[in-house]
């Protein structure tokens, strides 16, 4: 007897054209994982009849639908799909500033690139983006170099961290440079919100059996980057139903990314633009508050329905002063932003999380014979002033992948 094995079974998606209608065979990526657990849910209703059996008479099965989570470890590319999905925008790209004169000044841990001409805000770039310098003849320690933007001075002038923490070289203006922001950036946008479905297959190979859930739709996300450990991602999916099959639904799908995972380790945590060395954890989560609705003559949902898109997480850091302590007492909006990468090469891939307007709801302190901890929970909120031409997103949350 053949027993079906974790390590056999391949995770599978694609995007849908149509709601619950299965993706096309072809075109489709592997998911790497930790743990799915996709599944048909049912409604169901037992008969309450009074008989002479003294027995229950009928058991009946009613809607249907798709309930479950997929579990990973956070790398750059593997989960894009699914970001942009959750917060209702496709990932894209930054033209790059070509051919501009750059001056690098600064001793660290931060420093200034002021350009000669130009403006970086019309060229859309955003505070918690990390962008890289190449060509001109840049000294060699400015070039490549994964540089995270903690402030936009001016039209001209952007303050910059190197994630991997190794000192930039003052010098300038150096003329005829690249700066570009690496990789794709995606945020909850105000108008023209995608409605993204995906099939999901889960076929276990050692028993040759498919099972494709159809018409899932993201409807939480959950992030957690510890302080030491892999960072992780659960995706919480709704669906409208599955179909089973003897053979494998999906014919050559793309392979499963081979990107580094992300680590707290690699990385920097920014409170108000400025790095914090004592927080010990950040979680948040993307809800988007999906629905269905039963009706009669279908056993399936007629569609899942978005709600809001609201994001909420905690940080956590030792306590050593009031700064954390009285954004919570005063009601302080703040902002948050976490970049992780995965080594500690000076272009490694990495991503962004980027919070412009979050205001705390607690500063609970631990106690014990140890290094006192406060927990902040927070929750972001639109950010109205943001926008084209300024520098940060008009919205509530923005990411950037270095692989998308």
């Amino acid at each position: 007897m053949t027993i079906a094995t974790g390590v056999a079974k391949q995770l599978t998606y694609k995007a849908e054209s149509t709601w619950n209608t299965a993706a096309g065979a072809s075109g489709a990526q592997r998911l790497r994982r930790v743990a799915a657990d996709l599944n048909l849910k049912k409604d169901t209703f037992e008969s309450n009849e009074i008989v002479t059996t003294y027995q229950r008479n009928d058991y009946r099965h009613g809607l249907r639908r798709v309930e479950g989570s997929i579990n990973g470890e956070l790398s750059p590319a593997t989960y894009k799909d699914f970001i942009a999905a959750a917060v209702r925008r496709a990932f894209a790209a930054i033209t790059a500033t070509a051919s501009v004169a750059l001056t690098i000044a600064g001793s660290g841990p931060t420093y200034t690139i002021t350009r000669g001409t130009g403006s970086y805000l019309t060229d859309g770039y955003k505070v918690g983006q990390v962008v890289r310098l190449s060509v001109g003849a840049l000294n060699a320690a400015n070039i490549s170099k994964n540089l995270l933007i903690v402030d936009i001075t001016s039209a001209t002038v952007i303050s910059v961290m190197p994630l991997n923490g190794v000192a930039l070289v003052a010098e300038g203006p150096v003329s005829g440079c690249t700066v570009t922001a690496t990789g794709k950036t995606t945020y909850v946008p105000i108008t023209g919100h995608t409605d993204t479905s995906f099939s999901i297959e889960q076929f276990y190979g050692d028993l040759t059996l498919s099972e494709l859930y159809t018409g899932c739709k993201i409807d939480q996300l959950d992030i957690s980057l510890p302080p030491s450990g892999m960072a992780s991602i659960g995706v919480k999916l709704l669906g409208g139903d599955l179909t089973t099959a003897a053979s494998a639904y999906y014919t050559s799908p793309t392979a499963e990314t081979t990107t580094g995972i992300l680590t707290g380790v690699n990385g920097i945590l920014a409170v108000q633009g400025t790095k914090v060395a004592t927080l010990t954890g950040l979680n948040f989560s993307i809800k988007g508050n999906m629905s269905g609705e039963a009706v009669i003559g279908s056993t399936t949902y007629a569609d899942i329905v978005e709600g809001m898109v609201m994001v909420e997480g905690s940080f956590t850091a030792l306590f050593d002063g009031a700064t954390m302590r009285d954004y919570f007492i005063n009601e302080t909006e703040i902002s948050i932003i976490a970049a992780l990468t995965a080594s500690s090469a000076a272009a490694a891939d990495f991503m962004t999380f980027s919070f412009p307007r979050v205001k705390v709801g607690g500063a609970d302190k631990s106690d014990g014979q140890k290094s006192l901890v406060q927990t902040l929970p927070f929750t972001a909120l639109y950010n109205s002033t943001g926008g084209s031409g300024v520098k940060t997103e008009q919205s509530t949350f923005a990411v950037q992948d270095s692989a998308a």
